[in-house]
């Protein structure tokens, strides 16, 4: 709960919504207790009197009333239906949309046609006719108000339900013996709640606004009850003469329906697990830059692509996790580089950094520098960075189901990724998408171009993923695990085609991986990265064949070996350490066995001769009696 609050702390706006709403129902509350005048009492001979008139602090109404006294009393009623309004709507929409979304079939058609023909009326009037039959009052103005906002909670809550009922936790519960009404409550209800909430909280200060509609027409609260509505009503005759009548529960309403929608938008976005880390803005077009302490070192290393000493924090409230630190790095044309190490080692966010596109709040950027051919991409104009990504340096994801859109045909995506960065006739265009598909061995290319992606196989799917990135001939090509989602047949026909694909085009691939198999069969060189670090670099064979780094020994003897008889399967014990709190020393000291007190002692550097380099003061083997 505590976390909750410090989440919604950190926007402003709700903050501000939470301040106002607890004010005003902290004066609802004790209104009883302070000590007005009796909010009905008239007196004709005080009528119309101005604000901070004596015995009158807001004025009176055409009656004499006092509106302060009206005010308070008015707020307490219209926030009590309002809330009450809600309460009902939800707890009857919820059971609503829960019944039709658990069930299905017959019964779902049957309870959402219903649903459908409520929502066939305009709200407004129907709420009206409900009221119309029966009869003016502010509970029936109530029950109307609830009865019309069902369908908005049973649309969104069976929405929800749908997707929960085939969830194989539902399905161990069936299997379990579990009656449907226990797993309703006990497994469908606790996942729909925060949706229930969330909706309640957005809808509150529209059911108070409607119940001071109806009660403002005469239809809701009855004289000489006051609500805020019934205040606006009777004060609609003089509001050209005496403003202060209307203008003073109008105020009211506005504070109220203001609070609550901003209070609901924070609840919304603090209630949502995607948003826990306080990432509660827009992210940026491209990850910030902030070099102040560490600006960027001169050019010292070749090829296409290099990375010198980068470094890329996330800053979540307090604490700074150093997800990058200090990363060099180069690759040339037609080398492919591996980049292998345990999740959460940095891999992926290395890549990201290259084209700013960590998420920023909270990634940062803060040192180092990402050279194109010499040119510095870190902090570069948005527009040329635009211009890069895609063009020069391409980027190949995880999930093509998830970076593909489900509603455009394959062919049409593949045509706006060119249409991107140059002007393109459709013609050409789906000739162009005809082409690349070819390229990467899609069988009916011509028919496949018309395909949308939920059409494809997984591996068909990363296939249109791979030629997305070539659509423009780039000179580098960032493959973060792209086969990992594949089986082994289609995960082997993909690392055959990035081959050939390298060797036919001379392209550069960063290939990111947590498999020594797949850096084997594709890569060149490879880079083990540990907590943000490169511990250990080299040509692909000479690490496979003698690993000097003890992180990367282990790695490698975890590696299940077919034919190789009967052996223990090795496993790293223990947990990386937490990049918010690295350890001084080696970050893998406390899970090497053959640490020593000064592995825990300062800083320890990439060293090495040759190709080969190692950050480890006592490596598996001395790199220069290698070498030599």
């Amino acid at each position: 709960m505590s976390a909750f609050f410090k989440l919604l702390a950190r926007n402003r706006l709700a903050l501000g919504g939470l301040i106002v709403m607890g004010l005003v129902v902290a004066l609802a509350l004790i209104t009883p207790l302070l000590p007005l005048v009796d909010p009905d009492a008239t007196n004709t001979a005080n009528r119309f009197l101005p604000p901070f008139s004596d015995g009158a602090l807001l004025g009176t109404d055409a009656l004499g009333r006092d509106l302060l006294s009206r005010l308070l009393w008015g707020t307490r009623l219209s926030l009590a239906v309002g809330f009450a309004a809600a309460l009902f709507a939800a707890v009857a929409g919820a059971a609503v949309g829960i019944i039709a979304g658990f069930y299905g079939g017959r019964t779902d058609n049957i309870i959402m046609r219903a649903v459908d023909m409520l929502m066939a009326f305009p709200y407004i009037l129907l709420a009206l006719a409900i009221v119309a039959a029966l009869g003016p009052g502010l509970v029936n103005a109530l029950i109307a108000v609830s009865v019309v906002n069902i369908p908005f909670f049973a649309r969104n809550i069976r929405g929800i339900t749908v997707g929960l009922a085939n969830k194989e936790f539902v399905d161990a519960a069936k299997l379990a013996g579990m009656s449907n009404a226990r797993i309703i409550t006990s497994e469908i209800l606790p996942n729909v709640v925060p949706v229930i909430v969330i909706a309640m909280s957005t809808t509150i200060g529209w059911m108070i606004l409607e119940t001071a509609g109806l009660s403002f027409l005469g239809l809701g609260s009855q004289p000489p009850q006051a609500d805020l509505g019934s205040m606006l009503g009777e004060a609609r005759s003089a509001l050209i003469t005496n403003p202060h009548t209307s203008v003073i529960p109008g105020i009211m309403i506005l504070i109220i329906v203001m609070s609550i929608n901003l209070l609901g938008d924070g609840v919304r976005d603090a209630l949502d697990p995607r948003l826990k880390s306080g990432a509660l803005s827009r992210p940026m077009a491209a990850t910030r830059v902030d070099r102040k302490h560490t600006p960027a070192p001169e050019a010292r290393t070749e090829g296409i692509l290099s990375l010198e000493n980068l470094r890329t924090e996330f800053h979540v409230k307090d604490r700074i996790y150093k997800a990058v630190s200090g990363v060099s790095l180069s690759v040339k044309p037609g080398e492919c580089l591996g980049v292998i190490g345990e999740s959460g080692s940095g891999k992926s966010v290395t890549a990201l950094s290259i084209m700013g596109l960590v998420a920023s709040p909270p990634g940062v950027i803060t040192g180092g520098a990402a050279r194109l051919e010499g040119r510095d991409m870190i902090g570069a104009r948005y527009g040329d960075l635009r211009t890069l990504r895609g063009r020069r340096v391409a980027y190949i994801f995880q999930d093509p189901l998830a970076t593909l859109h489900p509603l455009y045909k394959v062919g049409d995506q593949l045509v706006e990724a060119i249409s991107s960065h140059r002007a393109i006739s459709k013609s050409e265009g789906r000739a162009k998408a005809i082409e690349l598909l070819k390229s990467v061995r899609i069988p009916n290319a011509e028919e496949r171009v018309d395909s949308y992606p939920h059409e494809m196989s997984g591996g068909m799917r990363q296939r249109v993923g791979i030629a997305m990135a070539l659509a423009n001939d780039p000179d580098v090509i960032i493959a973060d695990e792209p086969t990992t989602a594949l089986d082994v047949t289609v995960q082997a026909q993909i690392l055959s085609l990035l081959d050939d694909l390298r060797r036919e085009r001379g392209l550069a691939i960063v290939f990111i991986t947590h498999d020594f198999g797949v850096v084997a069969q594709l890569c060149d060189r490879v880079a083990v990265m540990y907590a943000g670090r490169i511990v250990e670099e080299g040509p692909t064979m000479e690490i496979l064949r003698a690993p000097a780094h003890p992180y990367t020994a282990r790695l490698i003897a975890c590696v299940p070996e077919l034919g190789a008889g009967k052996r223990k399967l090795e496993a790293i014990p223990g947990l990386p350490p937490s990049v918010d709190a690295l350890p001084a020393g080696c970050a893998f000291a406390d899970r090497c066995l053959k640490a020593q007190p000064s592995c825990k002692e300062g800083e320890i550097l990439l060293e090495g001769t040759g190709s080969r380099a190692v950050r480890c003061l006592y490596p598996e083997l001395s790199l220069s009696k290698e070498t030599a």
